[in-house]
C-alpha cells in the first residue's frame, strides 16, 4: 500500500535501518517515526553518534532505507516497501547545508551562487536573488573566491546557495560545528534572520544547546538511533528533568520582547511573561522578539530585595517545587515569578530554575511556597 500522509501537512514518515535485519547499507540501527511541523525550525539534538546525521541523510535520500516512508507538506517522497519508487536525491526539492561549506574553489562566491540558481526547482527572479544576498549579508563577498573568505563567510555563502534552489525543506547538519566561538557568534544572528524570513521547514541538527535554544521552535531529542522525546523547544529546554544531561547548562528558555533601550548604559530591557530583565545591548530594536536563556547556576536567592547589590535583575518569586540535583551538594528550585504592577498575576506563565547548595537552602529555610527574590546578573544572561 502506498504511503498516505495524514492531514495537516508537516514532515511525516518513518525510517527503520538495521544491520541485524540484513540492511548492509545501514551504518547502525535507526528506528524513528516523524510527525514534525511544516514550517519553522525543528532542532534535532542528542549526543554524538545518536543518529542525527543519519536521519537527515534518510530524509535527503542520501542514505538508502528500504523500510521507510516520507511526505513533506503532503508530497510523498518515499513509500514503505517501494524503494524503487522513492524519489532519488536529485529529484527531492531540498537544500542541504553540511558542516563544511564545500564551495567550488575555482569559482568566486557569485559564480557558486549562479551555479545553484541554474539548478533551482523554480525560476529565481533578480529580486529573490538580491533578497537572499541581503538576508545573509554577503553582497560584499561576491567577487571573492572561497579561499579568501573566513569560515563563517563561506558558510553564509553555502546557506545562500542552498536557498537559491528554492527548496521545500532545508536540512542543516551542524553548520557551525567547524567554526570557532567567534565565528559562531558572527553567523548566529544571520540564522535567526533566516528563521524569521523563511516559510519552509528547517531541520537543524546540533549537539550545541546554545544553537538549539536560539533557533529551534520544535525540539526532537535522539539517543541510540531513536527519538526519546519531542515538543516545543521552550517547554523541553525549561525542564529540570531534561532527558539529556545538561550539567551547568541547565536553565530555562524565555520568549521576550525588547521594551526599552538605555543608550547611556548600553542596555536593553526585555519583558517576558514573568517580569523584565536588563541585558547587554546587542542591536535589537524596541519591539523585537528575542530569546534568552537564564541558567540555573546564575540565579542567586535572597529573603528580601537587595537594593544595594550590583545585580540589576531582581524578581519576586515563589518556590513551586524542590528537587534533588545530580550533584548531592546541590538542590534545584522551580520558581514562579510573582505578580507586579507591570506583570499582573494572570499574565505570569514562565518559570525559572535555580541551582543552589543544600546548605544555602537550609540557611534560607527554603520550603515549597517560600517567597524569595531571584537575582540574575545581566552579564550572565545567555543570548
Amino acid at each position: 500500500m502506498a504511503f498516505e500522509p495524514v492531514s495537516g501537512g508537516g514532515i511525516q514518515g518513518h525510517f527503520h535501518l538495521s544491520r541485524d535485519g540484513g540492511d548492509t547499507h545501514a551504518p547502525f540501527s535507526l528506528k524513528v517515526r516523524l510527525n514534525l511541523p511544516g514550517s519553522g525550525v525543528t532542532g534535532i539534538f542528542g549526543p554524538s553518534g545518536c543518529g542525527k546525521t543519519t536521519l537527515l541523510r534518510c530524509i535527503a535520500g542520501l542514505q538508502p532505507c528500504a523500510s521507510g516512508s516520507l511526505a513533506v507538506n503532503g508530497a510523498v517522497w518515499q513509500s514503505a516497501g517501494k524503494p524503487k519508487e522513492a524519489l532519488p536525491v536529485h529529484r527531492r526539492p531540498l537544500g542541504f547545508v553540511f558542516q563544511q561549506p564545500s564551495l567550488l574553489p575555482h569559482l568566486n562566491a557569485a559564480q557558486n551562487l549562479r551555479f545553484a540558481r541554474k539548478r533551482a526547482w523554480q525560476p529565481v527572479s533578480d529580486a529573490e536573488y538580491r533578497s537572499i544576498i541581503d538576508l545573509l549579508g554577503i553582497g560584499h563577498l561576491l567577487s571573492k573566491r572561497p579561499g579568501a573568505l573566513s569560515g563563517g563567510e563561506q558558510q553564509r555563502v553555502a546557506i545562500a546557495r542552498a536557498l537559491l534552489i528554492k527548496p521545500r525543506v532545508l536540512l542543516m547538519d551542524e553548520p557551525l560545528a567547524s567554526l570557532d566561538q567567534m565565528r559562531k557568534r558572527e553567523i548566529l544572528p544571520y540564522l535567526e534572520k533566516l528563521h524569521r524570513a523563511l516559510d519552509i521547514p528547517i531541520l537543524y541538527v546540533s549537539h550545541s544547546i546554545e544553537e538549539i535554544a536560539r533557533l529551534a521552535d520544535h525540539l526532537v531529542l535522539m539517543d541510540n538511533g531513536s527519538i526519546t522525546n519531542e515538543g516545543p523547544a521552550t517547554a523541553l529546554l525549561s525542564r529540570e528533568d531534561f532527558p539529556v544531561p545538561l550539567g551547568d547548562d541547565l536553565g530555562v528558555l524565555l520568549e521576550a520582547n525588547i521594551a526599552q533601550r538605555d543608550s547611556q548604559w548600553n542596555l536593553l530591557r526585555a519583558d517576558f511573561d514573568g517580569g523584565s530583565l536588563w541585558l547587554r545591548d546587542s542591536g535589537e530594536a524596541v519591539g523585537d522578539s528575542i530569546r534568552v536563556r537564564v541558567l540555573a547556576r546564575d540565579i542567586s536567592l535572597t529573603r528580601g530585595e537587595d537594593t544595594q547589590s550590583s545585580i540589576l535583575n531582581r524578581l519576586p518569586v515563589e518556590v513551586e517545587e524542590i528537587s534533588a540535583d545530580r550533584d548531592p551538594a546541590m538542590v534545584l528550585l522551580r520558581l514562579k515569578p510573582q505578580a507586579t504592577a507591570t506583570h499582573p498575576s494572570d499574565a505570569v506563565g514562565s518559570r525559572l530554575i535555580a541551582r543552589i547548595t543544600r546548605r544555602s537552602a537550609h540557611q534560607l529555610s527554603v520550603n515549597t511556597g517560600s517567597r524569595l527574590w531571584a537575582q540574575i546578573k545581566s552579564v550572565a544572561i545567555v543570548r
